[in-house]
């Protein structure tokens, strides 16, 4: 939007070109979204307050958590406002792929706003069933995944690049649709199930989005793809404006959700985000660094999965409790020690991400 208006206040004073270069557009991105989230966030958090919009605590978990019931939670409305209004602000809005990620962010976190509508205001502990859960979000993966395959440019759009091997890219053909649809709502659970602990899914989501939106870059540039042997994609240069807003209506959330949070983020917040990333991720063809960046959302889910499968097959429990930070906290680590040291263990990955850049 304010792009357009500089490319007219351009006929008129040269400076406004400045505004034509995606890093700049990106940093008024994470800012923009900052400033918005640390200006509407006490607003919201009263509101909810008032509203009495408060989290429901399972009496099954830790101890320490009952202390937490009553906390206002669907905090991630906060997030989704500010990441959709940096972004409607500075990108380019003639861009698909902005679009496609902006839609499938709201789509996906509408459906996490029924599903804590109903838990907190209906006061149906359910919430949304599973089973229409996981259908809205296959109608939106699948709608996003073949719009993406049928607009794809160039071949290399629908081929899966495998990291620090430069010669091997296969072609999925009609196979993207199904690899995009598992890689969103896969990400979108994955993320939702982190989202346990104050702080723990939002640092490592920023975290995440900073690093796809640095191969959002490279790979938007022909010459960047070029000499880091990285897929070319005409236009996902753009989606840094996208990934900036996220980055700081993120860290502008985690100003009130660090502990001992103020606000909850809720499915609303967590499905959404989750589903951003992995529409990026797919976008720029890096599936497999999205797997390794956010390990811990893996990790999260493999604990589930594990959990459920041991108890129906062998009645035993792997885990004390899953996801698995509850495990830790039930082997008595504090809340703060177990999201800290995920969020380093993030950090990490996200380098070990980021390193395949240039080992090729």
């Amino acid at each position: 939007m304010l792009l357009l208006l500089a490319e007219y206040l351009q006929q008129f004073y040269k400076g406004f070109a400045v505004f034509q270069y995606l890093t700049l557009r990106g940093i008024l991105g994470v800012l923009t979204a900052l400033v918005l989230s640390l200006w509407l966030g006490p607003w919201m958090i009263r509101t909810l307050q008032i509203r009495q919009i408060g989290q429901a605590v399972r009496n099954d978990g830790p101890q320490s958590h009952l202390s937490k019931k009553g906390t206002p939670t669907m905090g991630g409305a906060l997030i989704l406002s500010a990441i959709a209004v940096s972004t409607l602000l500075w990108a380019d809005l003639s861009n698909r792929y902005v679009w496609v990620v902006l839609a499938v962010t709201l789509l996906f976190g509408g459906i996490g706003w029924v599903d804590d509508y109903r838990k907190v205001i209906e006061k149906n502990s359910r919430g949304l069933p599973s089973r229409w859960k996981y259908f809205w979000q296959s109608v939106f993966g699948l709608a996003a995944a073949i719009f993406l395959f049928v607009t794809a440019q160039t071949p290399v759009e629908t081929t899966l690049i495998v990291p620090m091997l430069k010669d091997v890219s296969i072609p999925l053909g009609v196979g993207f649709v199904v690899l995009t649809y598992f890689v969103i709502v896969g990400t979108s659970n994955a993320v939702n199930l982190t989202d346990g602990l104050d702080g723990l899914a939002i640092l490592p989501t920023v975290l995440v989005g900073g690093a796809l939106g640095i191969f959002c870059y490279l790979s938007g540039n022909v010459k960047f793809a070029e000499y880091l042997l990285i897929p070319y994609v005409p236009g996902a240069g753009e989606l840094i404006v996208f990934c900036g807003a996220l980055i700081g209506a993120g860290l502008g959330f985690l100003w009130f959700n660090t502990y001992p949070a103020q606000v909850f983020m809720g499915d609303v917040g967590a499905l959404a985000l989750g589903a951003a990333l992995g529409t990026i991720a797919v976008i720029v063809r890096q599936e497999i660094v999205l797997f390794i960046m956010g390990g811990v959302f893996v990790m999260e889910t493999l604990s589930v999965v594990i959990q459920v499968a041991s108890f129906k097959l062998t009645g035993k429990r792997v885990f004390r409790m899953a996801p698995i930070h509850h495990h830790f906290e039930l082997k008595g680590w504090p809340e703060p020690r177990v999201i800290v040291r995920f969020w380093i263990i993030t950090v990490v990955l996200v380098l070990v991400g980021l390193a395949t850049l240039k080992l090729r």
